[in-house]
């Protein structure tokens, strides 16, 4: 499906900004730390964040975001964008005719 190999693109290029700002983020501090998902998103567009946070906690449930979204948050970002950007690179692969003859 192109539509999938598209966002995983997509996804695959905001992670590869991501650990270009964490990059730019070492060499300006002298010291490499990892950018957290949380962080670069409240830089992009806090008010999103903070509505986000809010609607699932109010309703959706509020265990979802404490232990939940929060310790994706708290990864970098580069990973939370970049591992199911690759993931739906490959499960939209396209397939060659062999490969269909065989499982088909």
């Amino acid at each position: 499906m192109i539509v999938g190999r598209i966002l995983g693109w997509l996804l695959l290029l905001a992670a590869l900004a991501a650990a270009g700002y964490e990059a730019m983020a070492a060499f300006n501090a002298g010291a490499w730390r990892p950018v957290a998902m949380g962080e670069l998103w409240y830089k992009l567009h806090a008010t999103s964040l903070n509505a986000a946070q809010a609607g699932i906690q109010r309703h959706i449930a509020p265990w979802l975001w404490e232990p939940g979204i929060t310790t994706i948050l708290r990864l970098p970002g580069w990973a939370v964008l970049g591992v199911p950007g690759l993931l739906m690179l490959w499960g939209f692969r396209r397939r060659t005719r062999h490969a269909d003859r065989r499982f088909g």
